[in-house]
């Protein structure tokens, strides 16, 4: 950093000033109480860098942040991911299904995950994808329903994943639909 530098650290769409480093008077100003407090505590600056740096990130981080000098502006855009919940399999397996043979018993399920946002929920045939569905920014609850044979000895999984993790509900029908039978 130039010992004349005046870094301004900007967030959002509307460029509220979160921070300002004054390099030459060594003095940090953090603007903590902006935008319902959501950087309360949570910004510090590397001193030697100029660095911001946010602490315990959760998802309203997420946004176009930039990075004002005296001669320089950087913008960049930080996603913050939230923690994924393990999905939840619901089954019905005394449902009959339109089949055309009587003596095969169908297996309803429904997984379902609750409170989730820029997701995709899919079921799984071994390898094999068999459906998803996907959902943007909106914090909702989501739900993909699968009918599978009872006699079907596949193993099944229902999966929730975003681009830096995931979580698996495995599946083995006999088990869970012999306990409904």
């Amino acid at each position: 950093m130039m010992d004349d530098d005046l870094i301004q650290c900007r967030f959002g769409s509307e460029n509220t000033l979160i921070a300002k480093i004054n390099v030459m008077a060594d003095s940090v100003t953090v603007y903590d109480d902006v935008l319902d407090e959501r950087f309360r505590d949570r910004l510090k600056v590397d001193h030697q860098t100029g660095s911001l740096i946010i602490t315990n990130t959760r998802t309203e981080h997420t946004g176009l942040y930039q990075l004002q000098t005296n001669s320089v502006s950087k913008r960049f855009t930080l996603t913050v991911y939230a923690h994924l919940p393990v999905p939840f399999i619901y089954s019905d397996c005394s449902s009959s299904s339109s089949s055309s043979s009587s003596s095969q018993q169908n297996c309803s399920l429904l997984c379902s995950v609750v409170n989730v946002s820029a997701v995709t929920l899919s079921w799984y045939k071994g390898n094999s994808l068999l459906s998803s569905i996907s959902v943007s920014d909106l914090s909702i609850s989501l739900s993909l329903p699968l009918e599978v044979e009872y006699q079907d000895k596949n193993s099944y999984s229902c999966v929730i994943n975003n681009p830096i993790s995931n979580q698996t509900t495995h599946l083995d029908i006999t088990q869970l639909c012999s306990n409904q039978t």
